[in-house]
């Protein structure tokens, strides 16, 4: 029968284990007794910087996204604002012009008070030969509101041309600029009669020519050019001017000049026709 063997620890062995139990107990004790504070400041000298780079880098993303958001801001309200300039602008183009609509209409109203013994009918232009002048153009008043040929035509305060030609809804004005235009004209203060000349040229500086005034009184500038009575077209008394220059003619019999018009040749908008024809007695 087998006998259980016994254990048995070598004395070497034995020596070990007491060695590393006794080295353990004293590096336990030496733990202790060690103070912390320099662990903590090594520990604090690796961990904060490394702390502050990530809150450095927390901060700037948080700027950045903060900045963004406001760009993003004030490009919507940049946008509105503009829009709302737009609006304004709009706004504002919109009454001036019918703040000029209305002072064209008043003075429309005011012509028409000034030959109030004539009826009239109100026109606008549709139309116009091409250059910067109106000698001709087209009204969107025709013989169906009563326009008949060689009407006279007004604007601005004076003489504007004669109804050229007529169909239903429209007519065609010739203005006394043009330059095949010739008005038997007179002056207001003494009823010395003259021609006033259509002339595109002299336009340009803003004055038409009058020429065989037979007068023996002397003559100002700045007196009234109104037309005629012996015209055959043109009712009598209506301004065209005022005279900026005269001379003699070389006959030494009549005198020549110049005179400034009182209506706007190059910005017509609204006339009015006068329904009366002068062969018809209309004086």
């Amino acid at each position: 029968m087998n006998k259980k063997k016994k254990f048995q620890l070598k004395s070497k062995h034995l020596l070990f284990i007491m060695t590393f139990l006794c080295l353990s107990g004293i590096l336990g004790s030496a733990a202790d007794k060690m103070p912390v504070t320099p662990i903590r400041e090594a520990a604090g000298f690796v961990i904060i910087p490394f702390q502050n780079g990530i809150n450095q880098i927390g901060a700037y993303l948080t700027d950045c996204l903060t900045g963004f958001q406001n760009v993003k801001k004030l490009s919507a309200e940049k946008e509105e604002l503009e829009q709302k300039v737009t609006d304004l602008t709009e706004e504002n183009n919109q009454l001036v012009q019918d703040q000029q609509e209305l002072q064209r209409l008043q003075e429309l109203y005011q012509l028409d008070q000034s030959y109030s013994e004539y009826e009239k009918v109100a026109a606008q232009v549709i139309s116009k030969d091409p250059g910067n002048w109106y000698d001709t153009f087209v009204i969107n008043k025709g013989s169906n509101d009563g326009i008949q040929k060689d009407m006279n035509v007004i604007a601005d305060g004076g003489l504007v041309g004669l109804v050229e030609e007529v169909s239903s809804n429209s007519a065609t004005v010739r203005s006394i600029i043009d330059d095949s235009s010739s008005v038997s004209a007179m002056t207001a203060s003494t009823s010395d009669t003259c021609i006033v000349s259509g002339d595109l040229r002299l336009i340009s500086d803003g004055k038409l020519a009058f020429s065989q005034l037979n007068t023996t009184d002397t003559v100002a500038e700045g007196e009234k050019i109104v037309t005629s009575n012996i015209s055959d077209k043109y009712l009598r008394g209506i301004l065209i001017g005022y005279v900026s220059e005269i001379t003699e003619d070389s006959n030494h019999l009549t005198k020549k000049g110049y005179i400034i018009p009182v209506v706007d040749f190059q910005h017509i908008q609204e006339v009015l026709v006068i329904k009366e024809l002068k062969q018809q007695g209309g004086e």
